[in-house]
């Protein structure tokens, strides 16, 4: 489909990779092992697959271990030293990070959902159509993951983004503007979250 404005804004991906794996006792998250490789690895390659680029990775928890063990080029690695804050602190990181990059949007994936990849990205990443853009992809339904912000919405959305709530405050309070894009026929939302989560890993 033809976008209806600026052709050459490209979309920007976003892997929120910071977190600690608290509720894994202590477990990195972007650490952890699925299909032999750690779990930052699959999210990136799903961003760059699915057509984002720069693709940007927000590390926090174990970040010089993360950088030492995952094979990551042609990533921009951005560290966000308030990891420990919460989600909130990534997404200001990562939105942050792409100041001067030219980008129409930014699309948003966590590193602990595996079962979302490149199908589900870019069928996001296709109904952009401006930097004013707000999509958000659906499970039966509900919101999930990934989540693309035009441009012109970052500001407010940096200036929100608190604790583990990350966008979510901006999102109840602009639900008129989204554009919701049905993935549930190709793509889980599960989070790797606690210790019986980790069966969800191959």
């Amino acid at each position: 489909m033809d976008r209806t404005t600026d052709d050459s804004a490209q979309v920007a991906g976003i892997v929120l990779a910071a977190g600690g794996g608290r509720r894994l006792g202590g477990r990195p998250k972007a650490l952890l092992t699925h299909r032999g490789r750690p779990l930052v690895e699959h999210a990136a390659r799903a961003l760059r697959e699915g057509g984002c680029a720069p693709v940007h990775i927000v590390l926090g928890a174990a970040a010089e271990t993360v950088r030492a063990r995952a094979r990551l080029p042609g990533y921009v690695l951005v560290d966000n030293p308030d990891w420990e804050q919460g989600m909130g602190s990534s997404l200001r990181a990562g939105l942050g990070s792409l100041a001067g990059t030219g980008a129409g949007a930014a699309l948003i994936a966590l590193v602990d959902q595996p079962g979302i990849g490149a199908e589900a990205v870019a069928r996001v990443v296709a109904a952009y159509r401006s930097p004013s853009t707000l999509v958000v992809a659906a499970y039966g339904g509900e919101r999930g993951h990934p989540v693309l912000f035009g441009a012109d919405r970052w500001a407010d959305i940096t200036a929100s983004a608190e604790g583990d709530r990350g966008a979510r405050a901006y999102l109840r309070a602009h639900q008129s503007a989204i554009t919701l894009v049905d993935c549930s026929d190709i793509a889980r939302t599960d989070d790797i979250d606690t210790p019986e989560d980790l069966t969800l890993l191959e």
